[in-house]
């Protein structure tokens, strides 16, 4: 199929380029850039006039439920919510039931996606049996099957001795690990310890509870040699470690969840159980902390951590409901909102660039490799690269109502009904390999 869009605000982050042009499609491939042949015939043109053209979203963070939570989330519904909004590739966790530990179940999950031609699905298998911790996967096996790296979700591994034979066996075959710190003793609390968390009389995870998982995890680096992604990072303290790990010139990197890099323990209110979420939210100056992070690259990526949860198990007392949030319909607005570019209808090219090339171009180099011939082009707009594209208005605001979502969670902490604010930026339309994957023009 042929697609011509046209007189769009041309803007990939990776080059630089900013500029009002066209953009034209064939094959699933991008064909032209700026200006096109006169003789190009195409099958559908697109009037892109005052809408911005960037390179399709990456998320690094999302679980889509199925295979074993399919009351939560069906894969149709959540790959559906990442193209509307504007996601064109995803990974996803390995804490499915059963756990992608088996080449099959990834085989069977890639293939369910690739029929469903909504999002680019990048498993990650499990790190150990069942995220046990206790025996390890035939990571050679799962890697051949599709896998981009091996974690352990939110399961820590208890064992020392085990997480450094892993490391080991992932730094001789070139794997990533990926990994989010958090000690298996301190973290079992449901707020940040806090002020507001011993006001609440919450349970509490103390900060210590990342940072020494984290020290353990870039000691392990350090005699391995492994590439180690760190995930969902929360805390000030956390992101010292990270910028500290990478000055030595360890293969480290990180990502931040749009929770925590905009939200604060005050924000659970009265125990609003939308506000339940893992990592918890923390202090203000941890949030200041991950801004500033993920504006000077010490944190690589923002990623959604979107984890639909059902209303059954979400509206119960904030202790006991499940903790997540569904992000994938979010991501770049509130990508837009960190970055400033929902300040004017016209945000400036700087905001911009600054808010893309966190869910685009930031999130491609964490993957690296993983991605095979996708590398090279994926999470930009190049001219022969793969056609995989996010068109946008900048200068709509939209209300995160429950209802409205595609995700079949509707729990997000940013629910208008909740915050009270509109959000920036409106996904139009989302191109796969030069397919249609959601259509608002």
């Amino acid at each position: 199929m042929k697609i011509l869009i046209q007189n769009g605000r041309l803007l990939d982050p990776a080059s630089g380029l900013d500029q009002i042009g066209d953009l034209a499609i064939t094959g699933g491939r991008i064909t032209a850039i700026g200006s096109i042949s006169a003789d190009f015939a195409p099958d559908r043109t697109i009037n892109a006039s005052g809408l911005i053209v960037a390179p399709g979203l990456v998320d690094l963070a999302a679980r889509l439920r199925e295979p074993g939570h399919e009351h939560e989330g069906m894969l149709e519904s959540e790959l559906a919510a990442a193209a509307a909004g504007g996601v064109t590739s995803v990974v996803c966790l390995p804490d499915t039931d059963p756990t992608l530990d088996e080449p099959g179940l990834v085989e069977m999950l890639k293939f369910r996606a690739r029929k469903l031609s909504r999002c680019r699905l990048f498993p990650l298998g499990a790190l150990t049996r069942g995220l046990k911790g206790e025996t390890l996967t035939e990571m050679a096996e799962l890697h051949e099957a599709g896998c981009v790296g091996f974690s352990q979700a939110e399961v820590p591994v208890r064992d020392t001795q085990v997480l450094q034979r892993a490391l080991q066996y992932a730094a001789t075959f070139g794997y990533t690990v990926w990994l989010r710190p958090q000690d298996a003793w301190l973290g079992k609390g449901v707020a940040a310890s806090g002020a507001v968390a011993t006001r609440l009389g919450l349970s509490g995870v103390p900060v210590s509870a990342e940072t020494i998982a984290m020290h353990t995890i870039i000691e392990l680096v350090r005699t391995t040699g492994a590439r180690v992604h760190l995930c969902r990072i929360s805390s000030a303290a956390g992101v010292d470690l990270v910028r500290q790990a990478k000055a030595q010139g360890l293969p480290i990197t990180a990502d931040v969840s749009i929770n925590s890099l905009l939200l604060t323990d005050v924000d659970i209110g009265y125990f609003n159980p939308a506000m339940r979420l893992t990592p918890p939210l923390r202090q203000g100056r941890d949030r200041d902390a991950l801004q500033a992070g993920l504006l000077d690259g010490t944190l690589d990526a923002l990623v959604s951590d979107h984890t639909p949860v059902s209303e059954d198990e979400k509206t119960l007392p904030f202790g006991e409901a499940e903790p997540g949030a569904t992000g994938l319909e979010l991501l770049l607005s509130l990508a837009l909102k960190w970055a400033g570019a929902d300040r004017t209808d016209q945000p400036d090219a700087v905001a911009l660039r600054r808010a893309l090339s966190v869910v685009s171009c930031g999130p491609v180099k964490v993957l690296g490799d993983a991605l095979g011939s996708l590398s090279s082009s994926a999470g930009r707009l190049v001219q022969g690269g793969v056609a995989d594209v996010c068109v946008f208005d900048p200068s709509v605001r939209w209300r995160a109502e429950p209802a409205s979502l595609t995700s079949q969670g509707k729990h997000t902490p940013f629910a208008f009904d909740v915050t009270g604010t509109e959000l920036p930026g409106r996904v139009r339309l989302t191109l796969v390999a030069g397919q249609v994957a959601h259509d608002a023009i």
